[in-house]
């Protein structure tokens, strides 16, 4: 079984979010719709991966609520919530040793049964992720002897087995080289575009966001957001009050780049 053909909406009511002293955001209203590609922006230690966690359900908001397909995330079973969304964690931790396609296997556990072996789908599944981030080939490698930028690519290709209808991706283009970042990029937009998926990325990168992203919520701290499509939001006014940096839009065949003054 699959989750390709699963379609979901994530919706944050009022949500109010706090971490130490930094309020990440106040009273948030958001929706997630399949098929589009959210990127969330903000400087350092505004609370971008906290926000992911919590839509993960990984942390408690403090206030308001995060509905899943009109069902309030906390009250779905953990496995369920799994078929539906996914995480890419901005680091990867690997507690025991294991191959790469184990790990890549574990992608799979949402859609198997407690007393279930993964089937010979789930393996072919498998497969067909790591060559969708050319990792093929390379299946019984030890993962701790994997690069960095191949560690990474791993990472997504277990979150493309898991196949969840809702992929949070935190820092998705870290350790990869330029040729990697625009090709697992483009392979998300793809999977966004045939599949329906609804992406929510965090990023440091304005122009790697701009080219693949088409909906943006800013945190500028303090609780305060502005969210929006691309064209809403990116705006030089926006950007510069986001980042506290004079910036310069410049036309570009693939869209606008903006450049620090």
């Amino acid at each position: 079984m699959t989750g390709s053909k699963v379609m979901s909406r994530l919706v944050t009511k009022n949500l109010g979010i706090t971490i130490g002293a930094t309020q990440v955001c106040t009273a948030l209203d958001w929706h997630i719709e399949s098929g589009q590609r959210w990127c969330i922006l903000g400087r350092n230690g505004t609370g971008k991966t906290t926000l992911l966690h919590t839509l993960a359900g990984l942390r408690t908001a403090d206030s308001g609520a995060i509905v899943l397909n009109r069902q309030p995330l906390q009250a779905i079973a953990r496995r369920r919530v799994a078929q539906h969304i996914g995480l890419l964690f901005q680091e990867q931790h690997d507690a025991f040793p294991a191959t790469v396609l184990e790990t890549v296997l574990s992608g799979r556990h949402p859609w198997i049964g407690l007393l279930q072996w993964e089937s010979v789908r789930d393996t072919e599944i498998a497969v067909a992720a790591l060559q969708a981030v050319d990792l093929d080939g390379m299946e019984q490698r030890i993962v701790n002897s994997l690069s960095g930028g191949e560690r990474r690519r791993l990472g997504l290709a277990s979150l493309l087995a898991q196949d969840p209808a809702v992929m949070l991706l935190d820092e998705p283009t870290n350790h990869l080289d330029i040729h990697h970042q625009i090709s697992m990029l483009e392979l998300l937009r793809k999977r966004a575009e045939t599949r329906h998926k609804a992406l929510v990325f965090v990023m440091h990168d304005i122009n790697l966001a701009a080219r693949y992203c088409d909906h943006f919520l800013l945190l500028f701290g303090a609780g305060e957001t502005a969210q929006g499509s691309a064209d809403e939001v990116l705006t030089e006014a926006q950007l510069e009050r986001l980042y506290r940096h004079p910036l310069q839009a410049v036309q570009a065949p693939h869209g606008t780049l903006w450049q620090p003054r």
